[in-house]
């Protein structure tokens, strides 16, 4: 195997023991698919498990030049098995890589499970995307953040109002709500957007705004809103 220059993997192309592989977030079965086709070809790009190459393989496929380990081929083969994979097993992958959880940050990982693999190619990429919702209220925002609510706390405040008042707390209902709520104020999502996820999220990668409401929950919504309009809890 050479790397992607050319010349003979070396400890310069980095990560070479596998358990380098599992800390990038590369699933077993990942590693597996994409190094037997490293050098064999069925005569496909299928991404196929052991079990099926074992039937389709035959010595007249095995190429006489070396293969190169190619990280794109590696991430987008991972990203497949990430979306195959239980939740109950990426959950308790991504909870090692984040280290100690509170309980209700725990509990909101877990939820998000299905929309972070669908998001990600590796485990570690879940662990970013997943960094909203372990942040500890109150927020720190970062100043991409800090300058988007600056001027905005009033619009930020009828917003949490409107979301008060929301009786269904899912993806497509909130997604609604803020377009309604958009429309009313006679601007564009791309105003309200922006200064909503901020604080929201204090500027950690996020989903679409109303998936985000969703998998933070309404408790955590509301209150994270509230920490940045200054208003009450009860």
């Amino acid at each position: 195997i050479h790397g992607p220059d050319g010349a003979k993997l070396s400890k310069r192309h980095g990560a070479l023991s596998v358990q380098a592989y599992r800390d990038m977030g590369y699933l077993p079965e990942a590693m597996s698919a994409y190094l037997m086709r490293l050098g064999w070809s069925p005569g496909h790009d299928d991404i196929i498990t052991k079990e099926v190459a074992v039937a389709q393989f035959n010595l007249a496929q095995i190429g006489k030049a070396p293969s190169r380990l190619d990280f794109a081929k590696l991430d987008s083969v991972n990203a497949h098995f990430l979306r195959a994979a239980e939740d109950a097993r990426l959950a308790a992958l991504l909870v090692g890589q984040l280290g100690v959880l509170s309980p209700a940050a725990q509990a909101r990982v877990e939820k998000a499970i299905s929309v972070l693999k669908n998001r990600a190619k590796t485990v570690a990429e879940m662990a970013n995307q997943a960094a909203f919702l372990i942040s500890e209220r109150p927020l720190v925002l970062d100043a991409k953040a800090q300058s988007s609510i600056k001027d905005a706390k009033e619009p930020l405040r009828r917003v949490h109002d409107v979301l008060v008042a929301q009786a269904e707390w899912n993806n497509a209902a909130l997604s609604s709500a803020l377009k309604t709520f958009a429309t009313d104020e006679g601007v564009g999502m791309g105003q309200i957007g922006p200064v909503l996820r901020a604080a929201l999220t204090g500027g950690a990668p996020s989903p679409d705004l109303g998936q985000t409401l969703e998998l933070l929950g309404r408790e955590e919504s509301l209150a994270r809103l509230a920490d940045q309009v200054e208003v009450s809890h009860g």
